[in-house]
């Protein structure tokens, strides 16, 4: 049987609005306790979006820790308490690139750093889509005011990513899992 790790106390270093920081002692399999920190926050929703044509839909948006723009999957944090994630999903897929789904599925699940934090990230595949109407449009601001919304052939993005193109860890595991579904005859998914 594997060893149990417990954790014996937590002190709270940060506490904000998308994450907090603590510093939990933990029991270690050689019998003594170790220092790990730990970043906790809601998880978050990705969504490949999938045209008739094969193509999926990118945006470009500004990632200050990184101090660049990258090109990303339509995403946003479970930050709706008691929101099916479906609906989530829906909901940043029309915010951002306004666009509805007539098919949002489970795709793949992640954890994105478990090394450091709690993560957990479920990627949904949307097909079937149609455009918001233009007057029911989410208003973007802030990193969002410039959002850059492009449709890339699904082999042209899986290129992106091994290119290096295409670096957020959700959208490079979305894009691989979507051609490897695809490629499956969608016989993937769901199992």
């Amino acid at each position: 049987m594997a060893f149990i790790h417990e954790t014996v106390s937590r002190a709270e270093r940060y506490h904000g609005a998308i994450f907090s920081v603590y510093t939990d002692q933990v029991t270690m399999s050689d019998g003594g306790t170790a220092a790990r920190d730990v970043v906790e926050n809601r998880g978050a929703v990705v969504v490949v979006a999938l045209d008739e044509r094969d193509r999926v839909v990118l945006i470009r948006q500004y990632r200050h820790p990184v101090g660049r723009h990258l090109w990303e999957l339509p995403a946003g944090l479970r930050d709706v308490v008691g929101e099916d994630e479906a609906l989530t999903a829906g909901r940043e897929l029309a915010e951002e690139a306004d666009l509805t789904a007539g098919r949002i599925e489970p795709l793949i699940d992640l954890h994105t750093s478990p090394g450091f934090a709690d993560e957990f990230v479920r990627v949904f595949l949307a097909r079937d889509l149609s455009p918001v109407p233009e007057a029911d449009r989410h208003v973007r601001t802030a990193e969002e005011a410039d959002l850059q919304v492009r449709r890339v052939d699904l082999d042209e993005c899986v290129a992106m990513v091994f290119r290096g193109e295409i670096t957020n860890a959700a959208a490079v595991c979305g894009l691989l899992a979507a051609a490897r579904a695809r490629d499956s005859g969608w016989a993937l998914l769901g199992s």
